[in-house]
């Protein structure tokens, strides 16, 4: 469209602009809530601001496609596309393959069935015979899987593909007073699941996690190779996360 002068009317564009920014401007805070209530369960490597950074994008991509006539409030199908964006991100990222998880998933099986059959940490060779492997073919998938977190992005789905999962089992903690309980009474359980684990591995999740050591610093002190470093530490996320499951 030009103007009575020829030039072109961008006064349309202009407002559209205008109404794109204030509308940006609104609906940051949801991204940042989003934000933070996803990071509450993930790994201390991921960034708040790179979360927020996709989650504009994935706002800007719901103003583009949101459809009143669809009856759907614009901050619900938001969220959707705020925290879709989020997740496809991170997956993007996310360099356990599906085979490994499933593995180490079966490890996780294994340990909790030993450990309520014995009541006790079960040794190494006892998840192997449970697993129908040897101590060496065991060992070898302790180092393949390289279990490095206690959350998984799987995690943040409920079995049936439960997208409101993530809403119910993460909240933010500045203004849910139950979900800082809840937050403390994590933390207390991971600390006591910790306390039970075999001395070794104790030694190995307190070096990486709170001297922050690495593998190869791990190893000269236990006076182990890095491999064996690396399947102590697979082997104590995979008796975390079957007690923390259980919590």
């Amino acid at each position: 469209m030009y103007t009575a002068t020829g030039r072109p009317d961008t006064s349309a564009a202009t407002a559209s602009a205008a109404q794109i920014n204030a509308a940006l401007k609104q609906y940051t805070p949801l991204v940042r809530r989003l934000a933070h209530q996803m990071i509450a369960k993930l790994p201390a490597n991921v960034q708040i601001d790179d979360l927020i950074q996709v989650g504009m994008i994935g706002l800007h991509d719901a103003m583009s496609r949101f459809d009143a006539a669809q009856g759907v409030q614009f901050e619900t199908f938001a969220t959707q596309r705020i925290r879709g964006a989020m997740l496809d991100d991170l997956r993007s990222g996310d360099w356990m393959s599906r085979g490994d998880r499933k593995q180490q998933r079966q490890i996780e099986a294994a340990v909790h069935k030993l450990e309520q059959q014995y009541g006790r940490a079960p040794a190494e060779s006892e998840i192997a015979k449970e697993m129908g492997l040897s101590l060496n073919d065991y060992q070898d998938l302790l180092t393949k899987v390289r279990g490095t977190q206690l959350v998984y992005l799987e995690d943040m789905t409920g079995d049936d593909g439960d997208q409101d999962f993530l809403d119910r089992h993460v909240a933010d903690a500045s203004s849910d007073p139950l979900a800082m309980l809840n937050d403390q009474r994590m933390r207390e359980a991971l600390v006591d699941a910790i306390k039970l684990l075999p001395e070794r591995e104790q030694y190995v999740m307190s070096m990486y996690y709170e001297h922050d050591m690495n593998l190869k610093e791990i190893a000269a002190v236990l006076k182990v190779t890095e491999s064996r470093v690396c399947q102590l530490h697979s082997q104590s996320i995979a008796r975390l996360r079957s007690k923390l499951r259980a919590w």
